[in-house]
C-alpha cells in the first residue's frame, strides 16, 4: 500500500468514527494489527463487534490506561457482517480502553487492515438487542441469549433455584473464549440469564466442573458457601476453586489456585459431592482415557485415591465430564452407584455421546458389577440419540432426586448447525433411575416432574410394532419406530428438513429395548425430538432442522 492510499484510508475511518461515534477512534499499525480507542469520557455501555462466521478468529488484547485486561478472540469481518457480539464497557467506566487487534489475514491478497468491513462497523450502542431472530430457537429447552454454549457446568439447586452454568462464547457463536455462563429457573422451563459467572485468568480459559453447597463451611469461607472447581486450560490444565457467598450470583477466585495439578494433557473437568457413608469430599475427575477419584475433608486440599477405567467401556476418544452418584434400583430398597463417563468421539452413531457403569464405590474405590459388561471396548450408552453429550447431575437438588441434564449437540456438527445468534441449546432435565432385567441393571432417565402437565410432550401408547411419524405441512418427516421382534426403538431424520450443513447429520439413530415397550412419550420443539420409551427405559435424543415444527 503506497503512503498517499494509506493516508487517505486512514483519513475515511477517522471520519467515520467522528461522524457516527464520538470517542472511537481507529489506528493502524501494519497490515494485520491496528489499535481500536475507545476514549474515557463515553457514555455508552457496549462495544459492538461485528462477525463473520467464516473469517479467521483476530485476537484482541484489552488494555485500560495502558494495563491489559484481559484476551479475546472474535471473528472479526472482513467481507460481510453476519451479527454483532457486545463487549461491556462497565467494569472499565472513566478509563482510556486501547484494544490492540490482531487480524489474521492472507497478506498478500488483501490491503490491509484498515480496509475490512469490520472497521467500518464497529459501534458504540447503549443496547445490544437480543430479540429473538432465529427460527429455531427453541421454546422451552435452555439456551444462552446470545454466543456459543457446550458442556453445562456447576449445576447446583438451592432455596427453589436451579443453578446452570454452562461452557460459553459470549463473543460469538463458534467454540471460544471459554466463561462459565449462567442461567437460573424456578422451573426447569423458564429461564433468567444471569453475568458471567466465571471469566478466563492468566490460569487460562474456564472449562467444565462442578458446584457444591458447603453446607457446614468446611472450606473455611462460611456455611452455605457455594464452592466451584473448575477446570483453567492453558498450555496444561489445572484444577482451580472459586466460591461464593451470595448464593452463587458472584464468584471469588480462591488465591492458592491451582489446587490440583497433573502430569497428563488431558486433565479435566472435576466433580465433587459429599459422601455421606465416609463423611469426606470426594472428586471424580477425567485423565486422558481414565478416570480418577480423590477424596479431601475441606474442598481444597485433595488426596488421589483410585483410577478407574482401562481396558473398560468404549475408548474410541477422550474420555470427558465424569459424574459418579447413588442411584436406587426401582422396586426395591437396593441402590448401586452410577459413574457417567462422556466420550467424544466413539458414540454410538458417530461423534460424542454418554456412556455409564454400574457398580460400588466405598469412597475409596469404584468397581464394575459385571467386567465382562464392559470389556473389549463395549459400553452401556444412556441416550441413543446423536445428540446428548456432557451429561452431569444437580447438585443438592430438592428430594433427594439425581436430576441431569446434557448438551444437546455433537460435536461432529455443532459449530455448524444453522444458526448464529445462538448455538447450543441443552436437553429437557431428566431423573436418572435404575431398573433390572434379569440380572442386569441399566440406567433409565425420566423427563423430571416438572414438565407434567405443561403440555409441552405427547403420548403414545405402543402395542407391540409400531411407527409414528412427525411431520409438517413442508412434508419434513421425523420417524420414530418400535421392531417388538427385533426389540429395537429406532429414530430416522434423514428426511427432516435441513440436513446439508454436515455428512454427519442425516442419521438413523437405533436403542436396544430391555423390556418390551408399553409407551412413548415424545418431546418436540423447534429442532429438537426427544423420545422417551417407558418414560425413561430407553432414550433418543436428535436434533432436527425443518422447514416449520414438525407435529
Amino acid at each position: 500500500m503506497n503512503r498517499k492510499f494509506f493516508l487517505l484510508t486512514l483519513l475515511l475511518v477517522f471520519c467515520s468514527r467522528e461522524a457516527g461515534a464520538q470517542g472511537l477512534a481507529v489506528e493502524r499499525l501494519a497490515d494485520d494489527n491496528c489499535i481500536i480507542r475507545v476514549s474515557a469520557d463515553v457514555t455508552e455501555k457496549y462495544l459492538l463487534l461485528p462477525v463473520e462466521e467464516r473469517a479467521p478468529e483476530a485476537n484482541i488484547r484489552v488494555a485500560a490506561e495502558g494495563v491489559q485486561q484481559r484476551i479475546i478472540h472474535v471473528r472479526l469481518a472482513l467481507n460481510k457482517v453476519d451479527y454483532y457480539v457486545p463487549l461491556l464497557l462497565d467494569e472499565w467506566r472513566g478509563r482510556n480502553l486501547a484494544l490492540w487487534t490482531h487480524v489474521n489475514i492472507d497478506r498478500s491478497n488483501r490491503g490491509g487492515v484498515a480496509g475490512e468491513v469490520f472497521l467500518k462497523e464497529i459501534r458504540l450502542a447503549d443496547s445490544f438487542d437480543t430479540t429473538n431472530r432465529e427460527r429455531y430457537r427453541p421454546v422451552f429447552h435452555h439456551t444462552p441469549l446470545y454466543g456459543w454454549m457446550n458442556d453445562p457446568n456447576g449445576m447446583f439447586y438451592e432455596d427453589g433455584t436451579w443453578h446452570l452454568f454452562y461452557q460459553y462464547n459470549p463473543y460469538g457463536s463458534m467454540w471460544g473464549n471459554m466463561n462459565w455462563g449462567h442461567s437460573t429457573s424456578t422451573d426447569l422451563v423458564h429461564w433468567r440469564h444471569e453475568a458471567v459467572a466465571i471469566a478466563p485468568d492468566a490460569h487460562g480459559a474456564i472449562f467444565s466442573g462442578s458446584c457444591v453447597v458447603d453446607k457446614e463451611g468446611t472450606a473455611g469461607f462460611g456455611r452455605g458457601a457455594v464452592v466451584a472447581l473448575y477446570t483453567a486450560a492453558d498450555a496444561v490444565q489445572s484444577q482451580c476453586l472459586a466460591y461464593s457467598t451470595d448464593g452463587g450470583r458472584t464468584f471469588q477466585k480462591y488465591v492458592g489456585n491451582p489446587i490440583l495439578t497433573a502430569d497428563v494433557a488431558d486433565f479435566r473437568d472435576p466433580n465433587m459431592f459429599w459422601n455421606e457413608e465416609t463423611g469426606a469430599w470426594n472428586l471424580i475427575l477425567a485423565a486422558g482415557q481414565e478416570m480418577r477419584i480423590y477424596s479431601s475433608p475441606d474442598l481444597k486440599s485433595w488426596t488421589e485415591e483410585s483410577r478407574f477405567g482401562m481396558g473398560l467401556g468404549c475408548h474410541g476418544g477422550v474420555w470427558e465430564c465424569p459424574d459418579l452418584m447413588k442411584v436406587q434400583v426401582e422396586g426395591s430398597k437396593e441402590s448401586k452407584w452410577v459413574l457417567l463417563c462422556n466420550i467424544n468421539p466413539g458414540g454410538p452413531f458417530g461423534g460424542s455421546a454418554t456412556q455409564y457403569f454400574v457398580g460400588d464405590f466405598d469412597g475409596h474405590t469404584f468397581t464394575v458389577d459385571d467386567v465382562a459388561r464392559y470389556e473389549g471396548g463395549k459400553a452401556l450408552w444412556m441416550d441413543y440419540g446423536k445428540d446428548h453429550y456432557a451429561t452431569v447431575s444437580w447438585s443438592n437438588a430438592p428430594e433427594g432426586r439425581r436430576t441431569v441434564m446434557a448438551w444437546m449437540s455433537n460435536w461432529e456438527y455443532a459449530n455448524d448447525v444453522p444458526t448464529q445468534q445462538f448455538r447450543s441449546a441443552n436437553s429437557i432435565a431428566r431423573d436418572v433411575f435404575l431398573y433390572r432385567v434379569g440380572k442386569e441393571c441399566y440406567l433409565g432417565s425420566r423427563p423430571a416432574k416438572e414438565y407434567d402437565g405443561k403440555g409441552l410432550d405427547k403420548t403414545y401408547r405402543v402395542n407391540g410394532s409400531t411407527a409414528i411419524t412427525l411431520t409438517n405441512p413442508e412434508g419434513d418427516e421425523f420417524r420414530i419406530s418400535y421392531d417388538q421382534k427385533a426389540m429395537t426403538l429406532t429414530c430416522d431424520r434423514t428426511k427432516c428438513g435441513d440436513t446439508s450443513f454436515s455428512q454427519s447429520f442425516p442419521a438413523v439413530t437405533v436403542a436396544p429395548v430391555h423390556r418390551k415397550l408399553t409407551s412413548l412419550r415424545v418431546f418436540v420443539d423447534e429442532c429438537s425430538v426427544e423420545v422417551f420409551g417407558n418414560n425413561g427405559e430407553v432414550v433418543l435424543t436428535n436434533l432436527v432442522f425443518p422447514k416449520s415444527k414438525l407435529k
